[in-house]
């Protein structure tokens, strides 16, 4: 919990800086590994201002996604990341509420190269993730979330890691 609310410390410092006029919300997001390992995210989304495939159903959009997020391992050393990823969003159409899917391949960079039991093999790994979630009036957002993060056999061993995460944005 004090880890949360360290997070929610930074968040609330970022949102009165001059960021908040190019970003579009800071995300915050907890989560779990397989192997029990607790994960807590903290970023950042800037919006790409652009729509695809505009219908009466909905819109493809998307956003970039830079975040820290730290592991908090309960049988091994706890591991830190950082992360940048382009996400394409599928938005439904929707009066106050929005329905949506997403999607993105980035980068991470992870201070060492075990999660739990997960061997990495190098810093260097690729995000994967999938989510839905709901977008409000006013551009809060929920939604649910898996990330997987691997170095797609560039380096071995290459266990690999995935996070099932709950996460809220919140716009500026």
């Amino acid at each position: 919990m004090k880890r949360l609310f360290c997070l929610a410390v930074i968040a609330a410092a970022l949102s009165g800086q001059s960021l908040s006029a190019q970003a579009a919300g800071v995300e915050f997001a907890v989560g779990q590994t397989s192997d029990s390992t607790q994960s807590y995210r903290l970023g950042v989304q800037f919006d790409w201002d652009q729509s695809w495939l505009q219908s009466d159903v909905g819109r493809l959009t998307g956003y970039w996604s830079g975040a820290y997020t730290f592991w908090d391992g309960d049988k091994s050393a706890s591991n830190h990341s950082l992360s940048f990823s382009p996400v394409l969003v599928y938005e439904f159409a929707g009066q106050t509420v929005n329905p949506y899917l997403e999607a993105g391949i980035g980068v991470a960079v992870f201070a060492h190269t075990e999660v739990e039991d997960n061997r990495l093999g190098s810093a260097f790994q690729f995000e994967d993730r999938v989510g839905f979630g709901l977008r409000f009036a006013g551009g809060h957002e929920v939604g649910i979330r898996a990330t997987h993060y691997s170095n797609a056999g560039i380096s071995s061993p290459n266990d690999g890691v995935e996070s099932y995460s709950l996460h809220y944005t919140m716009p500026l």
